[in-house]
């Protein structure tokens, strides 16, 4: 069986995945990229892009918009769940999902049957607010 580009491990996979897995929290492709190159990491802007969205595609990765840019964030648990993001210094919390009875009930009430959901809390993180 011919594997798809999501499920081949890269020598280029490999280095986003490691780069992924120093940081706890959503970060841009660009942050990513230079974060590598700073550390001796050389792959590619395009590459890293690439890499990224075919993991974005397989869940291996979540993907948020926060302020225009699409975000990436190596999550090791795989089961459905939701984030608290900070709108200033991206510092994100994984958070408990709402009841999936009331998300299809919500749903429901405006005609809408229910195929998906996400769920990201943007606000700043206590430390953003005492610095303000």
């Amino acid at each position: 069986m011919k594997k798809t580009s999501a499920q081949r491990h890269t020598r280029q996979k490999d280095a986003v995945l490691r780069a992924l897995r120093g940081s706890s929290d959503f970060m841009s492709a660009q942050d990513l990229h230079q974060q590598m190159s700073q550390t001796g990491v050389e792959v590619g802007l395009a590459t890293v892009y690439r890499q990224l969205k075919s993991m974005a595609e397989s869940g291996d990765v979540d993907t948020i918009q926060l302020n225009g840019q699409q975000l990436f964030r190596l999550c090791e648990d795989h089961a459905h769940h939701h984030h608290l993001v900070c709108e200033h210094c991206g510092k994100t919390v994984e958070i408990e999902p709402p009841d999936e009875l009331w998300v299809r009930k919500v749903a429901g009430e405006h005609g809408f049957i229910v195929h998906s959901h996400t769920l990201e809390v943007f606000g700043l993180c206590e430390d953003c607010r005492a610095a303000a």
